[in-house]
């Protein structure tokens, strides 16, 4: 072989300052960056996987009120409308549990402090939140107990069904009440409700004169305040210096505050931003306890993944109408036809329209204030139009 051949070939692939070694350290690099970007890959899943696994197992399945109610499956009514959802929300009032102790004694037992039935539209472009109140007098069944026993059915506040049978106890009331078929539930207590309005940094509200209430808990001034968890629950829980001192108003003030908390999620610092989305994620998730399918981050996300495209003017907050029981003026009966209206446009996914609440209130002996029925805005009106407000209205307004 002659020399410059040698040459020619050496310097092809040999030579230390040759296009061969450049090419070879250049295949180095890129497989040092593809194995860095496996690794990051890698990281990444397993962090995801992580997190979602957290957030998952934060969420507590009340398999035990699925059980409950699957043996009444043939009483309950059917779900009319394929894709529109009904969720029932129950706030517990228990005082058992780390840090509810300091709302009252734990006697064993506990009631629905709040329950709304919220209605999905099927083509999710509204929601709208019915408030079922706690005093309002309804046929509630034969539920079964934690230790096992039996309840006998009784004409009694709505309320009681929780005391009774839990949530089971208290969805089957609300069916037979509304004949509208439940789809999902969720129970969060006070700590819950707190973590959520904490991991949101607060929420505003508006308060027309300055607030000094020791039951509550609550000091406020006058104007618009952003509420922490401890004072947001005293505030949706007040009843003595807050308003008239009635459920109804009290009803009236928690649809509000719920509005200005849709608001704030609906926020982009909030959805948009990892950093602020995660801890509200974690407290939302640790605060619940829900029907099996919707106990996975997956199942909360199918549920939020609907809600998140509605305006908020058409988050709809209203009372289920109801006036003054005949035998007892501290507790509700339903006005008909205006109930079984409304709860026919919910079975059947029909709009529901809210106005301002323009009905005047009437106080009873306690002060639990039922209010008149709302009427239509208009008698020829083919859509009757309930006294309410949505979440787009001005917190001040």
């Amino acid at each position: 072989m002659s020399d410059s051949a040698g040459a020619s070939a050496g310097g092809a692939g040999a030579s230390a300052t040759g296009g061969g070694l450049r090419r070879r350290r250049r295949r180095r690099r890129l497989r040092y960056a593809g194995g860095g970007v496996a690794v990051l890959g890698v990281v990444a899943v397993g962090v995801g996987w992580a997190v979602y696994a957290k957030l998952s197992g934060n969420i507590t399945a009340d398999e035990a009120a699925a059980a409950e109610l699957a043996r009444y499956e043939k009483e309950r009514p059917a779900a009319l409308v394929r894709g529109a959802q009904n969720i029932l929300v129950i706030g517990s009032d228990s005082r058992a549990g780390d840090g509810n102790e300091r709302y009252g004694r734990d006697t064993g037992t506990e009631r629905s402090d709040t329950t709304i039935l919220l209605h999905l539209a099927a083509d999710r472009k509204s929601a709208t939140a019915v408030s079922l109140p706690r005093d309002l007098m309804v046929d509630v069944p034969g539920c079964h107990r934690p230790d096992g026993s039996r309840t006998a059915p009784v004409f009694a506040q709505f309320n009681y069904a929780f005391e009774a049978g839990g949530s089971a106890c208290t969805i089957r009331t609300a069916e037979k009440l509304t004949g509208v078929r439940v789809d999902h539930h969720v129970v969060v207590d006070f700590q819950g409700f707190k973590k959520m309005v904490d991991a949101l940094d607060g929420v505003e509200v508006c308060l027309r004169e300055p607030v000094d209430d020791k039951d509550a808990r609550l000091r406020l001034p006058a104007g618009r305040v952003t509420l922490d968890g401890e004072q947001a629950l005293g505030y949706v829980r007040a009843r003595k210096t807050l308003g008239d001192g009635s459920d109804t108003d009290r009803m009236d003030r928690q649809q509000r505050f719920l509005g200005a908390l849709v608001n704030k999620v609906q926020s982009n610092d909030v959805l948009l931003n990892p950093v602020k989305l995660y801890p509200v994620l974690d407290a939302a998730t640790s605060s619940l306890t829900t029907d099996p399918g919707l106990a996975s981050l997956r199942g909360l996300y199918e549920l939020a993944r609907g809600l998140r495209e509605i305006p908020t003017e058409r988050v709809q907050f209203l009372t289920v109408p109801r006036e003054s029981y005949p035998g007892d003026p501290n507790r509700d009966q339903l006005v008909e036809p205006d109930a079984e209206k409304l709860f026919a446009r919910l079975r059947t996914d029909e709009p529901v329209a809210v106005d301002a609440r323009k009905t005047g209130k009437k106080t009873g002996g306690d002060g639990s204030g039922s209010s008149a029925a709302p009427e239509p805005r208009s008698t020829d009106s083919p859509q009757p139009t309930f006294s309410g407000n949505t979440a787009a209205e001005d917190i001040c307004g």
